[in-house]
C-alpha cells in the first residue's frame, strides 16, 4: 500500500495569478503527488472556484494530479458536473481526482444560490449515482426524487476508467454514500480519533453493496507550518478554525518541524489513512512557497520511506 501526500489550499493567499502559478510549478516539478482546492463560494477571504481551478490546472501542468477537497454536490447539478469532470479528465490525459461531499447546512453558499438545504443528502446520493453511471455507461436512465434522466449519455467519457470518485463526510449517510459509490474516502477537519470509527463503518458497510475500496484509498488532511504555534499566523489559523468548528482546533494542525508533521501523519496512518492533503499555514505567497519548499525537501522524503 502506498502513502502519498498532496498540497491543499483553502484560500487564495497570493497577490496575483503569477505567484499562484509559481507555486503550482513548484509542486509540478517536485515530488508532490497532487494539488487540492477547497470549495467555497461566498466569503470575504479570497478563494478560487474549485472547478475553474481544475480546468486551469489541466492546461498548466503535465504530471501532477489534482482534485476538489471536496466539491459540494448539494449545490451542483450532477449532469453538468459529470460533463465538466469528464472534459477535464480528457484534457489532462487522466489526472483529475473528483471528490464530493454534501456541504454544511450552515454554509452561506446555499442561501446565496437559493439552494434549499433540506434534502441535500438525498440530492447528493442521487448525483453520485448519476455521475458514476454517466462516466461509465453508454446510456443512462434514472428516475429519482430530485433528478430524472432518459437515455442520457456524455461523450467523450473520462480517460480514467473507472474515474476515481472520492467521497467526503462522516455522517451515517455519508458512510452509505461512500460504500455505494466511492472509490475512496476523504476526511474533513477531523482528528485521527474522529476518523477511525468512520473508516471502520465504511469497511463494515461495503459488503452490503458487494463492493470494495482499496485499503490505501482512505485519506485525511491537516494544516502544517514550519515554525512556532506562537506566531500570529499560527494563532489566527487556530482561532478561525476553532470558531468555525465550535471547538478547540489546535489538534488539527502540525506546527513545528519534520518531527511534528510526521507524528500527526503517523497517527492517521495508524488508523488506516494512506492519502494525505497537507495545507500550508501561511500569510502570503512568499510564505506559501517557503513552507512548500520545506515540505518537499524535508517531509516528502520521510513519507517516501514509509512504503519502501
Amino acid at each position: 500500500m502506498t502513502v502519498s501526500a498532496g498540497l491543499g489550499i483553502a484560500n487564495f493567499p497570493f497577490a496575483a495569478a503569477d505567484a499562484f502559478w509559481d507555486w503550482v510549478d513548484l509542486c509540478e516539478t517536485s515530488g508532490v503527488n497532487s494539488i487540492w482546492q477547497s470549495d467555497r463560494l461566498i466569503g470575504q477571504d479570497p478563494n478560487l472556484e474549485c472547478m475553474s481551478v481544475m480546468a486551469a490546472l489541466a492546461g498548466r501542468t503535465r504530471r501532477i494530479k489534482f482534485g476538489m477537497n471536496v466539491a459540494s454536490l448539494g449545490l451542483r447539478d450532477p449532469v453538468l458536473m459529470a460533463k465538466a469532470c469528464a472534459t477535464i479528465d480528457v484534457l489532462s490525459n487522466g489526472r483529475l481526482l473528483p471528490a464530493f461531499g454534501v456541504g454544511s447546512a450552515r454554509s452561506r453558499d446555499y442561501t446565496a444560490t437559493g439552494t434549499p438545504t433540506k434534502g441535500r443528502g438525498k440530492r447528493a446520493a442521487e448525483g453520485l449515482e448519476i455521475m458514476s453511471r454517466l462516466w461509465s455507461e453508454p446510456s443512462v436512465s434514472f428516475s429519482g426524487e430530485y433528478y430524472q434522466l432518459e437515455d442520457a449519455s456524455i461523450s467523450p467519457q473520462p480517460v480514467q476508467s473507472p474515474l476515481p470518485l472520492w467521497v467526503g463526510g462522516s455522517a451515517p449517510q455519508a458512510v452509505i454514500r461512500t460504500a455505494r459509490w466511492g472509490t475512496g474516502w476523504q476526511a474533513g477537519l477531523e482528528t485521527p480519533e474522529e476518523v477511525a470509527p468512520v473508516i471502520a463503518s465504511i469497511k463494515a458497510a461495503l459488503p452490503e453493496y458487494g463492493r470494495s475500496i482499496d485499503e490505501d484509498h482512505y485519506g485525511a488532511g491537516f494544516g502544517f507550518r514550519f515554525g512556532s504555534a506562537d506566531e500570529p499566523i499560527a494563532r489566527r489559523n487556530n482561532e478561525l478554525l476553532s470558531k468555525r468548528l465550535g471547538k478547540d482546533a489546535s489538534g488539527l494542525s502540525a506546527i513545528g518541524g519534520v518531527d511534528e508533521i510526521m507524528a500527526l501523519l503517523q497517527r492517521f496512518r495508524d488508523i488506516g489513512v494512506h492519502k494525505f492533503i497537507l495545507r500550508p499555514i501561511a500569510a502570503d505567497a512568499q510564505e506559501v512557497i517557503g513552507q512548500t519548499r520545506q515540505l518537499i525537501d524535508q517531509v516528502l522524503p520521510e513519507i517516501a520511506r514509509l512504503h519502501r
